[in-house]
């Protein structure tokens, strides 16, 4: 292609990323249902020039095109590194080849990563620390420590003069669609999707990332994935109750069933927690998609999982359903499960044992040999009031 569009985000701040419109799983296991967006910024001194962040495998010659367009790629001064994960920093090496007189800026540990994933010779690199900063002539770049967000070389990097906050993958969302925050309808919807697949696990860190994000009171956050927001509140008031743990009346239900029996028990669950009061999110996991499950997980305050027995333990895909969640650490404080045999049971021992290293409080388990009776169902009902008063309580 001979022409891109490279919108001008901010004075002298130009997008140069790409829109990978076609992917449709992140890490071999987050699907994306809209693809995502690989964001590098070009932002131009009266001095200087630097490039922020790059972009995926694959997307290498459309960033020197764009580059190109609006700076030539060889007058490259830095190259920032705020996260050295293959979608964001796999071009730099290209770049910096291009570039025979850019410096790479990343933090201490960012630096040990450059030299091994990208062989970036230690005399072209620039660690920073906390708080340093790299003048461009008019403009200033100030480094800002984000360990754990979410790998732990990560930094923000805030350009002072116009305000701009480029924080990587923090704020950030799947979606190839939009620009900015306002084309996009259903945008929180997607970042907090993306909160609970890629952040939750770190939301005591998160909660500092959001802190020192708000001391700087930016007018624009330019994240890595997804649109940029020309309204940080927008994002910042979300972000203030998913690091928090905020949770609310909410049970997310989750479950398989092979011969109708783990079903029948759970849909009488579902009705129980609802007649009570409580909003439900339920998920069959023969064709749940794992995002919508991680999205719901940010806020629910309970969980109740629904297996067979297979083999003298869990079914598979709840076996993987429990494991995501002692994985992403939501902020779950109940749980219940629900589980049917035929001939012999080990699915509830097993659900225990792989929720016993949580801060889960199992309010109840309950396995039903063959079809849910008359007195199993009441059973059900009288553990679901019993979840639903803890939720409340909670």
């Amino acid at each position: 292609m001979d022409s891109y569009f490279v919108p001008e985000i901010s004075d002298n701040v130009y997008w140069v990323g790409t829109k990978d419109w076609n992917r449709r799983m992140f890490d071999a296991l987050i699907p994306l249902p809209q693809g995502t967006s690989y964001n590098a910024y070009l932002v131009k001194g009266d001095e200087k020039t630097a490039l922020i962040d790059s972009v995926n495998p694959g997307f290498e010659k459309e960033l020197e095109q764009k580059i190109n367009q609006i700076h030539k790629i060889k007058d490259i001064d830095y190259v920032v590194m705020n996260h050295a994960e293959p979608d964001h920093s796999y071009s730099i090496p290209l770049i910096m080849e291009m570039a025979p007189d850019a410096m790479l800026v990343t933090t201490e540990k960012g630096a040990g990563m450059a030299q091994t994933y990208y062989n970036i010779p230690q005399d072209r690199i620039m660690p920073v620390k906390d708080g340093d900063t790299l003048n461009l002539g008019n403009r200033k770049l100030k480094f800002i420590s984000a360990p754990w967000l979410h790998w732990p070389e990560t930094m923000f990097t805030y350009l002072e003069e116009n305000k701009v906050l480029f924080p990587c993958d923090f704020f950030g969302a799947h979606t190839a669609f939009g620009i900015y925050d306002g084309d996009v309808d259903d945008l929180m919807s997607l970042a907090k999707r993306y909160f609970g697949e890629i952040m939750m696990p770190f939301r005591k860190m998160g909660k500092k990332g959001l802190e020192k994000a708000q001391e700087l009171s930016p007018a624009m956050i330019a994240p890595s994935h997804g649109p940029i927001y020309k309204n940080p509140e927008r994002i910042f008031k979300a972000y203030s109750d998913w690091t928090a743990g905020n949770t609310r009346e909410k049970a997310i239900v989750v479950y398989v069933s092979m011969w109708q029996s783990t079903q029948d028990m759970v849909m009488q669950m579902v009705e129980t927690l609802q007649s009570e009061g409580i909003e439900v999110c339920l998920y069959n996991l023969e064709n749940a998609d794992i995002g919508d499950i991680a999205m719901d997980l940010v806020d629910s305050r309970a969980v109740v999982l629904g297996t067979p027995t297979v083999l003298g333990g869990m079914h598979p895909l709840a076996l993987h359903a429990a494991n995501l969640v002692k994985t992403l650490r939501p902020p779950l404080k109940y749980g219940a499960a629900l589980s049917s045999y035929g001939w012999g049971g080990g699915a509830l021992s097993q659900l225990q044992d792989v929720l016993g290293s949580t801060k889960i409080e199992l309010v109840g388990a309950m396995g039903v040999k063959g079809p849910c009776t008359k007195d199993d169902t009441g059973k059900i009902i009288e553990l679901g009031r019993e979840l639903a008063g803890k939720i409340r309580e909670g």
